[in-house]
């Protein structure tokens, strides 16, 4: 007790160089375990975005493109899969329900989904979750649309208000749907996944805006059709992006999977989302323990800056020791004391660094999730978080044992003897 006291006292006349180091090691914790728990955040959103699906379908390509523009809205396909094979699998008798997905193209920036209402009833994310409506209802007339929750508050849509979905994607397009407006309908709830920046509109409705336009042009003033002439159209889409599979038996997912890869009258592909998901996060996963590798570096030099503190001081603090030993104090507690210094300018460095890891993480967590769909729940310290933190302070421990030792092995005469 007496050595912490002293320790303390010690730390307190040396009070700019102690809060100087505590601050280079609260910094580093803060940023490592940031970085962890963000990376923890990022390998939960890569599983939770989509779930329930047994098999997803589209164009031959690789099963990571195929993966990113069906789920994740990132990309183009190749090429689309037609109406009558998409029927034709959707008809199986092994098969509960398919999710058609048709993409193309956007508004203001956000993705444009036309899709049918089966989207609303059998998509899941997160473990099982259903998609649930934060205000409004599916879309129900030809030109309803129903936004994401990222969507809606960006642009700061609500309920009835009109939105015109441009040509092509891009935040800029020079060709727009302006002749045939959407109205909104509805508004998703928040699910963290890429559902809330996309636009949801009906496979009909895709089709009638496109319904005058050839080789991706629009057609001259007189052949145009108007949205209401639009309505009386077949509307029935002749092709789609993608779509999603729900099995009767999961039993019976390789059995199809095989059947669509081996289908001869189109090249198609038909992937495991939760085996492409993982290729995916192996692929993401090199940059992300590259961050940790570097975090850990940073620790590491938040350390080294708190030994060369201590070693620097030991010569100013030669008369310190000696009059400890001179009033008794063994070797062994000039030596005790040192290592009690490293360990509490650690501890007290690891404290501030996981408060301010809590704060960086109250500040960012809106930012993230409306840039990057991450939901950084704060939570308690794992099991990890805690041997992390443990073995930064062991290391400091071990680092200051280097100045201890050099303070134990100095002489009373050492300290005591002017040098000039």
């Amino acid at each position: 007790m007496k050595t912490l006291t002293l320790a303390f006292r010690s730390l307190r006349n040396r009070r700019t160089t102690a809060l100087l180091t505590l601050a280079a090691i609260a910094v580093s914790v803060a940023l490592l375990l940031g970085v962890q728990k963000t990376r923890t955040a990022a390998r939960e959103g890569f599983a939770n975005t989509v779930s329930g699906v047994d098999l997803i379908v589209g164009a031959r390509s690789g099963q990571l493109n195929l993966l990113l523009y069906s789920v994740f809205r990132v990309g183009d396909a190749t090429a689309n899969v037609s109406w009558e094979t998409y029927q034709k699998v959707a008809g199986r008798s092994d098969v509960a329900w398919t999710i058609p997905l048709s993409l193309g193209d956007s508004h203001r920036g956000f993705r444009v989904l036309g899709t049918n209402l089966d989207y609303f009833r059998h998509y899941r994310f997160a473990g099982g979750r259903e998609l649930t409506f934060k205000t409004g209802q599916p879309f129900a007339d030809l030109y309803d649309t129903v936004l994401g929750a990222e969507v809606a508050q960006q642009l700061g849509y609500r309920l009835g208000d009109p939105i015109v979905i441009a040509h092509g994607l891009g935040k800029v397009s020079f060709a727009n749907h302006e002749d045939k407006p959407f109205r909104v309908v509805g508004i998703l709830a928040r699910t963290g996944t890429p559902v809330d920046r996309t636009v949801h509109v009906s496979l009909e409705a895709l089709t009638a805006i496109h319904i005058d336009w050839q080789s991706g042009m629009r057609a001259l003033p007189g052949a145009r059709v108007d949205a209401e002439t639009a309505r009386t159209m077949a509307l029935t889409p002749t092709s789609i992006t993608a779509f999603m599979v729900g099995m009767e038996n999961r039993v019976m997912t390789f059995g199809l999977q095989r059947a669509v890869n081996d289908y001869r009258q189109e090249a198609l592909l038909a992937i495991i989302p939760g085996v492409a998901l993982t290729q995916l996060w192996n692929l993401v996963g090199i940059a992300d323990t590259a961050l940790m590798i570097i975090a850990a570096f940073v620790v590491l030099a938040g350390l080294l800056g708190m030994l060369t503190a201590i070693l620097t001081s030991l010569n100013e603090r030669r008369r310190e020791m000696a009059i400890l030993r001179s009033v008794g104090a063994q070797p062994r507690h000039v030596f005790t004391l040192l290592i009690t210094e490293a360990g509490l300018l650690a501890t007290g460095g690891v404290a501030a660094g996981v408060a301010l890891c809590y704060g960086l993480i109250a500040a960012a967590r809106p930012l993230l999730e409306r840039r990057f769909g991450i939901f950084l729940e704060p939570g308690g310290l794992t099991g990890y978080d805690m041997a992390l933190l443990g073995a930064i302070i062991l290391a400091a421990l071990l680092m200051g044992a280097l100045p201890a030792w050099r303070a134990y092995r100095n002489t009373l005469s050492d300290g005591l003897t002017l040098r000039v």
